[in-house]
């Protein structure tokens, strides 16, 4: 299992992944599932990767090669006119890799999920979720980000706090607390955790890192929201059970 968030705001993209890739609890592997494809004062692409680690894999090398030989293949990542015929592009391309994998009547073990964002000189920041048949969707005002893997426990902390005017490095701690949650909750989630930022119009990244087991920042981020949330759930008012009628019984 995995966790990738990729957020949208008034100044650009964040995109956010864990790392981790198990096989069972006793083979446990550290695999980067972000990529980034640049071309300063072009365009910039990131990707996030999830699913089957066979299928993502094959997908970057794929990608990746066309782009160093792209007189073979047009169009490519690089210059592919729009970020749409660049999600069209990875969807194709992510379909037929399923396709020549997965045999007649064998089971959908090595599909994959993705989040495509990035901006191409003369158009707006755009992001996308592409899924194992190719067709994708593109995240707008009523979606502003989207989420792939292991999403059930970081979501609500998102939809709560979320707002598009937020800065980056509000919308890195907002991640980093949906993230520790889902991490808490699943160990199939787990550091390192790998951070693009974007800034819309700069066409190049804008911030690359990952943030590991020893980032003090997070264990900060960790260790304050959990005492937040005993804060917070101390000061409820507490529950009373009402108080019975003289006379009444006990069901």
């Amino acid at each position: 299992m995995t966790y990738c968030v990729g957020l949208t705001l008034d100044r650009g993209i964040v995109m956010m992944s864990d790392t981790r890739t198990n096989a069972g609890v006793d083979n446990i592997s550290v695999f980067k599932k972000m990529v980034n494809w640049e071309v300063p004062g072009e365009r910039v692409i990131s990707m996030m990767t999830s699913g089957n680690l066979a299928t993502t894999q094959a997908l970057v090398s794929i990608l990746d090669e066309r782009t160093k030989a792209p007189g073979e293949r047009n169009p490519t990542l690089l210059d592919a006119p729009s970020m749409f015929q660049v999600a069209t592009l990875v969807g194709k391309t992510l379909r037929e890799i399923i396709g020549k994998t997965n045999k007649p009547g064998q089971s959908d073990g090595f599909r994959a999920t993705l989040i495509l964002g990035g901006q191409i000189a003369g158009s707006m920041p755009r992001l996308f979720k592409i899924y194992p048949e190719g067709n994708f969707i593109e995240a707008g005002d009523d979606t502003p980000f989207f989420q792939t893997g292991e999403t059930k426990y970081g979501r609500p902390i998102i939809v709560r706090a979320y707002d598009p005017a937020m800065t980056f490095e509000e919308a890195i701690k907002l991640l980093l607390v949906s993230f520790d949650s889902t991490i808490k909750a699943n160990l199939s989630v787990g550091l390192p955790i790998d951070v693009t930022v974007y800034e819309k119009d700069s066409l190049r990244v804008t911030q690359a890192f990952r943030i590991t087991q020893e980032d003090e920042y997070f264990n900060v981020i960790s260790n304050g929201w959990g005492n937040a949330l005993k804060v917070a759930f101390s000061s409820l008012p507490d529950f009373t059970f009402d108080a019975p009628e003289p006379g009444d019984t006990a069901p």
